[in-house]
């Protein structure tokens, strides 16, 4: 019988030996470069459960701003075995092939996708890594599909406008990159585009967001059905659409 002891698994920070528990840390401080503002540095970090640690680096940023980088050893010990996280994702992958057989045989016509990156964003690598025929990674993007009809809108649309062609081009599907994360920018975006289609009669169409920085909300919180992060191929959104719109489907149909 297994006791509590044998099912975790505590893990520590690895520095320069395993187990050392030492951890770099870098950030910013609002106050002009000196000696005080090394000691501030210092207090942050030991109230951050740092002990010992020291400054191997600082630089003004100007008159009244300084960056540090910190290393130092940390108290808390993690236990891994005791992380309860989804792994891997709750559907397959699917060759193009499969997804417009599957489009073709449930919907029975052209499955029709509206993407943009909204607000300020003007980053549109993300966005168009996914819907561009070039695609990302060695994967065609989803005008390579023949069953999909993509419509990139491209960067700095506003919400009411992506709303608007959403519906007059009656999506299944919108997809949204937020690259811009400065004071939580994406998130706010997101929420808006959320409300703005909540507020239609129309159905609306699956809501999907894409980004290097959403890890610290869910798609319930945001009011959208799904997020991609990092490293987001085009293959798993093809693969997620046809999961999420065509349930019934399955590959070996």
């Amino acid at each position: 019988m297994l006791t509590t002891e044998t099912r975790q698994q505590i893990i520590r920070p690895y520095g320069d030996t395993t187990g050392d528990a030492m951890i770099q840390l870098s950030f910013t401080l609002p106050v002009p470069h000196g000696p005080r503002a090394e000691a501030a540095a210092l207090q942050l970090a030991g109230k951050m459960g740092l002990d010992p640690v020291s400054v191997v680096h600082s630089k003004p940023m100007g008159p009244d701003f300084t960056f540090f980088i910190l290393y130092g050893r940390a108290s808390h010990l993690i236990d891994y075995a005791g992380i309860d996280v989804p792994e891997g994702r709750e559907y397959p992958l699917l060759t193009p092939k499969q997804v417009n057989l599957a489009i073709r045989t449930v919907l029975n016509r052209r499955l029709v996708v509206v993407g943009a990156c909204i607000g300020t964003d003007a980053h549109t690598v993300g966005i168009d890594a996914i819907l561009n025929v070039k695609g990302f990674a060695g994967e065609k993007g989803l005008e390579y599909y023949r069953e999909i009809q993509v419509h990139n809108l491209g960067a700095q649309v506003e919400v009411d406008v992506l709303v608007r062609r959403a519906r007059e081009l009656n999506a299944d599907a919108v997809l949204v990159s937020q690259v811009v994360t400065q004071k939580s920018a994406h998130v706010h975006n997101t929420k808006q585009l959320a409300a703005a289609f909540a507020e239609q009669d129309d159905p609306r169409p699956l809501l999907i967001v894409g980004g290097p920085r959403f890890d610290t909300v869910t798609a319930a919180e945001l009011g959208v059905d799904r997020i991609f992060g990092r490293g987001t191929t085009p293959g798993e959104v093809a693969g997620y659409l046809v999961h999420a719109l065509m349930p019934s489907w399955r590959p070996d149909e």
